[in-house]
């Protein structure tokens, strides 16, 4: 089995279980027991939430990182390879490596059947209890309760913010999205929220647990000016602690601020420039990152941003409102069909001038035709393509040099459209940098 090679793997795992998504950990912790799991690090820090979990993760990892510590994220799903989801000392992890992980897993598992996330949380694991962290950041798949990462008993718990998405297995309420995310948290262990207007069913577990429970616009907050923002928070030892003049970030503050107060309860070194310079230096590919390419002789400015539910549209929605352009704004957007179509085009039909609609390559796509039609009754402009490369093209014979193509709604959108950038002849990428 280790002799297959990381493709062979993936597609093994794809067929491995009857469907992709079977919530519930009995499974998963039979199979960790066998594997002789237990923590993947001296610190764990789990992170759910609707929208902000990935740039939570790498905001705590650079200043985790900043400290000299070696440091392991998980996170999914990932853009252009797998490797990406298992991150160890800031490197993805190798295909051998990942490799010795599933066949690991998969000699211990005997007749137990896992989904692809399931095993690959997994063998994160597994390559984590091995590398010798000091830290391990968790990035929840879906909801908290039953999601396969929180098999570990975290020390601390982040829930970022919480909206509508996944309804069919988080319920259509904010309140029974919060009661699967809340399941994250852990007895008399802190947990922090980022979410201003928290429901109801987050406090009162954290409650019932005894977990403190630390609050954006209570226990910290941030304050953004025209120039930068200051941060206050508290250390383990409830003092007060203030950051100030710190530099504004293409990636959500609030989300800096949530990770800035984890660091914060971890009694490590405080020093302001050091978790400075962290937090400017990090970057997460795909989320409000901005491109430039070099078309038939026109330099344009490109937006990739994985944005794709009306929670996280509404957040671009704002950041775009923030940085108006001379020129016209361009979209490229393919969305699954399990998505709040109306919702996510809501926040955004105003700012784009046309849009360019592409399927994606997975069963679980909307027809476009169908998305042209709600876009046809708001009045836009929408032109239909066979594929997000092809709707790319388009995009860039439309644009002018004072123009932007944003590329959202899917990670699916993103990948194909970096696929394309990194592999087009005629394009040359002139920098690749978030913010």
């Amino acid at each position: 089995m280790t002799e297959r090679s990381l493709a062979e793997w993936l597609a093994y795992l794809e067929q491995l279980h009857p469907t992709a998504i079977d919530m519930g950990l009995e499974r998963c912790r039979e199979v960790a027991l066998r594997l002789g799991l237990s923590r993947p690090a001296p610190r764990v820090i789990t992170v759910a939430g609707t929208n902000g979990k990935g740039s939570t993760c790498a905001f705590l990892a650079s200043l985790l990182q900043a400290q000299g510590l070696r440091v392991g994220v998980y996170s999914s799903p990932h853009l252009l390879r797998y490797n990406e989801r298992v991150q160890i000392a800031g490197l993805d992890a190798s295909d051998a490596q990942l490799c010795a992980a599933f066949a690991a897993v998969e000699a211990a598992r005997g007749a137990t059947s896992l989904t692809y996330f399931e095993m690959g949380t997994l063998a994160a694991f597994w390559l984590f209890e091995r590398a010798g962290l000091d830290a391990a950041v968790l990035e929840v798949g879906l909801g908290g309760r039953l999601d396969a990462v929180n098999l570990i008993d975290a020390d601390l718990t982040l829930v970022t913010s919480i909206a509508l998405d996944h309804t069919d297995w988080l319920g259509d309420t904010r309140e029974s999205v919060a009661f699967e995310k809340a399941g994250i948290f852990r007895a008399g262990k802190t947990a922090l929220c980022g979410d201003l207007d928290p429901p109801g069913a987050l406090l009162e577990r954290a409650a019932q647990l005894g977990a403190p429970f630390l609050q954006r616009g209570c226990a910290y907050d941030l304050t953004v000016g025209a120039q930068g923002w200051d941060w206050r928070g508290l250390d383990s030892a409830g003092r007060v602690l203030e950051l100030h003049g710190l530099a504004l970030l293409d990636l959500p503050l609030e989300n800096a601020a949530l990770a800035l107060q984890a660091y914060a309860l971890l009694d490590l070194p405080w020093q302001p420039a050091v978790l400075a310079a962290a937090l400017q230096r990090t970057r997460l590919m795909g989320r409000l990152d901005r491109r430039t390419l070099q078309w038939r002789g026109t330099s344009l400015q490109l937006l990739l941003d994985v944005g794709h539910n009306p929670h996280a549209a509404a957040f671009l929605a704002r950041r775009l409102a923030a940085r108006p352009i001379a020129g016209k704004r361009l979209a490229v957007f393919g969305v699954l069909a399990d998505k709040d179509l109306q919702g996510i085009l809501a926040a955004l039909a105003d700012q784009i001038h046309h849009w360019a609609l592409a399927p994606l390559p997975t069963p679980r796509t909307r027809a476009v035709a169908e998305v042209q039609a709600v876009l046809l009754n708001r009045g836009a402009a929408a032109t239909v393509y066979t594929g997000v490369a092809a709707a790319l093209e388009g995009q860039c014979e439309r644009a002018g040099a004072e123009d932007e193509i944003l590329l959202f709604g899917s990670f699916y959108c993103v990948a194909e459209a970096l696929n394309w950038l990194t592999q087009h002849t005629e394009g040359e990428i002139v920098d690749g940098l978030a913010g």
